[in-house]
């Protein structure tokens, strides 16, 4: 071949490389575990806790992730046994990637399980404002569904993460909680200074919405609002190729708007049984006297599609919100400037292997994303394989993600902005998609050594080294078995089996799963072992929490 025709070729894979939607993957990997490890002082008090079943490997689950300067937040709730922290920390400085040890915050004291006045007993999801502060709801709790004890009352903590101290902790009243009171999320408003700073919780299974001032330290509930009931039809979940109901669960995923005109932000939140978004003004929920007097400044927004479950939401400053869709094994986005309807929705990442239930995500100071995945239905209605990477988080540029969807608004391609406002603006007829994200193959680079008439193209993002090296049949590394779970003996299996909401069925032929373009009933088609339904009937009311 000539010269000029090897420059030629040349530029030809570097337009290719650098053509839109030729990135298999937007979000990059940066720290994964089998199973969680924590930072012992030393090799023998972590052999110790191990032989006393103070630490037990398996039994960790992340569910929040944070991200601050040099530290990226993690929290652990104790659900099972052998949880030695709560509220940990990776330092970012000393580990760039890999499967670094979870460092206790502030340190291994303030962790202790069950010293309420001063340690945190379980963390869900976390919140740094733009003030430093770390604030962190301590529910109190160990176990789950039925082995759920109350050691402690829930108590705010806030921390001053310049200092690593903790400044405040206040438990919230009895008049704020019920008897089925569950608190996963938290939302943090700071207005005209640090002074003027509120946080929200949505009480999921107690149906309630409280908030809480800083400068007045004490709260208030909002309750009885049909608006934080779940959906009774929205309360069934395909996730992991586990079918279950969670139809009892209210709300829960929350985001906060920039500051409006008016000086006060647009609260967002879903009950997580439920395709549908709610909006409330926070002038409405910063004010005590409102609490029996608000039921028509809450507004209900459209339902943003079939299988749109979320449990995690975040805004960013110029109003972009993204959100989990657990059914979907993928994140998603809205440009809060549009109305709220499916076709103004796109999908910033999937992923049936890495984004398996992405549990949260978050943006930081710097409009970094970060998105923690964990697996968590399998870990509560199976066994995790402990061979397979089942943690993930990632991250990457806001502006990335949203490159070429229809949350991007730069090349106003989607039509004139039409804002979510109170009040409620009309409903728009729901539309074909105008974004579909498609994956293709990341093409192999030769090494160059000169190029003549172009720079070389920009060094790609590290390719997710579990993704099958070629186009032939998807071969998942993941053997199958089966486990009996909960006290009516069902029968699930301890891998992933399909993702129907995605186009795959995943049937089991010999020890590895096989992915197929055509739906199979069970027992459909010659070689099927396995193929899975795990309804659970009563065994898995409250099994989940977070």
């Amino acid at each position: 071949m000539s010269q000029d025709n090897v420059g030629i070729l040349q530029l030809l894979l570097l337009g290719l490389l650098v053509a839109p939607g030729w990135a298999a993957y937007k979000l990059q990997e940066r720290y994964s575990w089998n199973q969680l490890d924590f930072a012992f002082p030393n090799a023998r008090l972590k052999e110790q806790a191990m032989a006393s079943g103070d630490y037990i490997p398996q039994n960790a689950l992340p569910v929040g992730v944070e991200h601050y300067g040099n530290r990226l937040f993690v929290t652990v709730p104790r659900w099972r046994d052998g949880i030695p922290a709560t509220l940990t920390y990776i330092n970012m400085d000393h580990s760039l990637t890999g499967s670094p040890e979870l460092i206790p915050y502030p340190d291994w004291r303030a962790n202790t399980a069950g010293d309420c006045a001063n340690s945190i007993t379980t963390a869900y999801r976390i919140k740094v404002d733009e003030c430093g502060r770390l604030w962190v709801l301590d529910t109190g709790t160990v176990g789950i569904g039925n082995t759920t004890t109350n050691p402690c009352p829930y108590a705010i903590n806030i921390f001053d993460l310049a200092t690593d101290t903790r400044i405040r902790r206040y438990e919230l009243p009895g008049v704020d909680t019920n008897p089925n009171t569950f608190i996963a999320n938290i939302a943090v408003d700071v207005g005209k200074n640090c002074d003027d700073a509120y946080a929200y919780f949505a009480d999921e299974l107690g149906y309630g919405l409280i908030s809480y001032s800083w400068e007045l330290n004490k709260s208030w509930r909002f309750s009885a609002h049909s608006y934080f009931f779940p959906d009774p039809l929205r309360g069934d979940f395909n996730v992991a190729g586990i079918n279950f109901q969670w139809g009892e669960e209210g709300i829960f995923g929350m985001s906060l708007s920039p500051i409006r005109s008016d000086g006060y932000r647009t609260l967002y939140f879903s009950p997580l049984a439920s395709h549908r978004q709610f909006a409330v003004s926070t002038r409405i929920l910063r004010d005590e006297t409102r609490t029996e007097d608000s039921y028509h400044d809450f507004i209900a927004l459209d339902e943003r599609g079939p299988n749109a479950h979320t449990t995690a939401r975040v805004m960013s400053d110029d109003g972009i919100e993204l959100f989990n869709l657990i059914d979907q094994n993928a994140v998603g986005c809205w440009h809060s400037s549009m109305p709220y309807s499916p076709q103004f929705h796109g999908i910033v990442d999937r992923d049936d292997v890495g984004l398996v239930f992405p549990a949260d995500v978050k943006i930081d100071e710097m409009k970094n994303v970060w998105v923690l995945s964990d697996r968590m239905p399998v870990f509560l209605l199976s066994d995790l394989d402990y061979a397979d990477t089942n943690f993930r988080i990632y991250t990457a540029p806001l502006a990335s993600l949203i490159e070429n969807t229809v949350c991007d608004l730069r090349n106003n391609a989607y039509g004139p902005p039409n804002s979510v406002s109170i009040p409620k603006q009309a409903v728009l007829p729901v539309g074909p998609p105008l974004y579909t994200k498609q994956y293709r193959p990341v093409l192999p680079q030769k090494p160059q050594t000169s190029w003549t008439s172009s720079p070389p193209a920009p060094p790609l993002p590290p390719s997710r080294t579990y993704l099958p090296a070629s186009s032939g049949p998807v071969v998942s590394s993941v053997s199958v078995s089966t486990n009996t779970v909960g006290p009516a003996g069902v029968e699930v299996p301890k891998a992933y089996i399909f993702n129907q909401h995605n186009g795959l069925n995943y049937e089991t032929s010999g020890p590895h799963l096989f992915p197929t373009h055509q739906p199979s009933p069970p027992g459909g088609q010659d070689g099927l072992k396995t193929y899975v339904s795990a309804r659970q009937s009563g065994w898995w009311h409250h099994q989940h929490q977070g």
